[in-house]
């Protein structure tokens, strides 16, 4: 018979090795990339040969990076803007209120979540293809922020639910029997008490929306985002620009939740005072 206090302490073992292996699996890899972008040879290879920063210098005087970099900001902002504006109104619509057709609704909502991100650019592609033809456009920026929109409006959607799921209704009442007016009720209550979701969705879409390839590489035409340079240049072979690329990419997006997580917490905490 195991006594139970050693079953306690296998199990927390377990757990806690369980833990460290999946954070090996995840973090080992970056941080391999991160060493490579400082290497001094062309060739990635481990141990590295020397310590040089040549390969961020490289990727700088590529003639199609910052264009590519830029097309990826503006795809990602826009994109992030009117998927977090587009979800929060569905969570608000999807929670608090009961009308025809809403299954429907949440049906189509979760509908871009189910396709594959690959088959998801392809429909998208034929269907603006069509649509070109007749009013006379080609795919471009424009085509891949609202394929963009279309993919991660569903992520805001359903991070902002959420959100109002733990909404307590009884706040906008009170402030309306105090006499406040619908402005204010949402200005002062619910745009507060829902601002740590709608700042989650907006950080989330955004990473999303940075990081995605296959939606924009099938409707990007002859524009180039970030991936699609990634893609380009590898397509060609390896070379120790791509990891230097990899480590200027992860630092800001750690820097980014961070922050969001930050901005969430005092949200969070102000919530809680002002509904004590």
């Amino acid at each position: 018979m195991i006594p139970e206090r050693l079953k306690d302490r296998f199990v927390d073992v377990f757990l806690v090795g369980t833990v460290a292996l999946l954070i090996l699996f995840f973090y080992v890899p970056i941080l391999t990339l991160v060493v490579f972008s400082f290497t001094s040879s062309r060739v990635l290879t481990f141990p590295i040969e020397g310590f040089s920063l040549e390969w961020y210098g490289e990727l700088f005087r590529k003639p199609d990076f910052l264009p590519a970099v830029t097309n990826s900001a503006i795809v990602a902002v826009i994109s992030t803007v009117f998927a977090t504006v587009l979800g929060s109104a569905g969570a608000v619509a999807w929670i608090r209120y009961r009308f025809r057709f809403q299954n429907i609704f949440r049906a189509i909502s979760f509908l871009p979540l189910l396709f594959p991100q690959l088959l998801l650019g392809v429909v998208m592609l034929l269907w603006f293809s069509v649509l070109g033809n007749w009013l006379g456009f080609s795919t471009g920026l424009a085509t891949v922020i609202i394929g963009h929109i279309v993919y991660i409006t569903p992520f805001a959607l359903v991070i902002v639910a959420v959100q109002v799921h733990g909404f307590d209704e009884t706040l906008e009442d009170a402030a309306r029997d105090a006499g406040a007016s619908g402005w204010e009720v949402f200005r002062e209550i619910t745009f507060p008490l829902l601002w740590p979701g709608i700042l989650s969705a907006a950080t989330f879409a955004f990473l999303l929306s940075w990081g995605n390839f296959y939606v924009s590489y099938s409707l990007a035409g002859t524009a180039r985002t970030l991936p699609i340079f990634v893609y380009s240049g590898i397509a060609v072979g390896s070379s120790p620009i791509y990891p230097a690329l990899a480590t200027l990419n992860f630092i800001p997006a750690l820097v980014l939740v961070f922050l969001a997580d930050f901005l969430r917490r005092r949200a969070l905490k102000r919530q809680k005072l002002a509904t004590a």
